[in-house]
């Protein structure tokens, strides 16, 4: 095989030494352009390539090639070189670690609307009991679930809300804020915290858990506003009059 590539790259320029053609006729006069494209036929053969990296390793080559090139480059335009691109890298990867410390896990805001309450119905004196022993033991994320439960029954309870089963603790919030006008932000304020700490799995600590149980006990104490049935209101000026 190598003779035969041999013999097809030295017979173009037999020409050129003045080779004699067979018979002793005068020197091979072969042009050079069919001579080239022989050659090129010649090295096309498939046992010339056999050993040829394939497709993928030949991207891999050039992906490595354009990016070490692309790093020399930073190298170059970087204060101190490859130090300095080693140093930048270092610097923002502490960056990055600080931020994750300060902010906790990554989290995206609660998609889902599932039930408030996920068992059986229970009482709020049972709901409060319950949130007491999480609180006790220091399961603060259990406590606060259990004491914003225990919110919502006993405004279910008192009439406030009427009972409704697959009731979100948004909706609960929304409907109660209505009749509780001064305590409706700190309503959606506390439903939002539930949520949180349900869906988005943050965790909660003592003081969300005393700030729902002070919520939970001042709605106790107060008389909700609801709306006036305006009828009576209209017999009695028609009484007057």
């Amino acid at each position: 095989m190598a003779g035969a590539l041999a013999g097809a790259l030295l017979r173009p320029g037999a020409a050129l030494l003045g080779e004699a053609a067979p018979g002793g006729e005068g020197p091979v006069t072969t042009p050079r352009l069919p001579a080239r494209e022989a050659a090129e036929h010649e090295l096309s053969r498939p046992e010339y390539h056999e050993h040829d990296p394939g497709l993928l390793q030949r991207a891999l080559d050039w992906l490595w090639e354009h990016l070490g090139s692309l790093l020399s480059t930073a190298a170059g335009a970087a204060p101190g070189g490859w130090l300095g691109i080693v140093t930048i890298v270092a610097v923002v990867l502490l960056l990055l670690v600080a931020l994750r410390l300060r902010l906790g896990k990554l989290r995206t805001a609660p998609a889902r609307t599932t039930s408030l309450f996920s068992s059986g119905p229970r009482s709020a004196t049972q709901h409060r009991e319950a949130a007491e022993a999480h609180a006790a033991a220091g399961r603060w994320s259990d406590a606060v679930q259990e004491r914003m439960r225990a919110l919502v029954r006993s405004l279910e309870e008192r009439t406030v809300l009427d009972a409704r089963p697959g009731r979100t603790a948004d909706e609960a919030a929304h409907h109660a804020g209505r009749l509780l006008p001064a305590h409706a932000a700190e309503l959606r304020a506390v439903a939002r915290l539930f949520d949180e700490v349900t869906y988005a799995g943050r965790p909660a600590d003592a003081a969300a858990y005393q700030r729902l149980s002070t919520l939970d006990q001042t709605l106790e104490q107060t008389t909700p506003h609801f709306a006036q049935d305006p009828a009576p209101a209209a017999a009695a000026s028609g009484a007057r009059s």
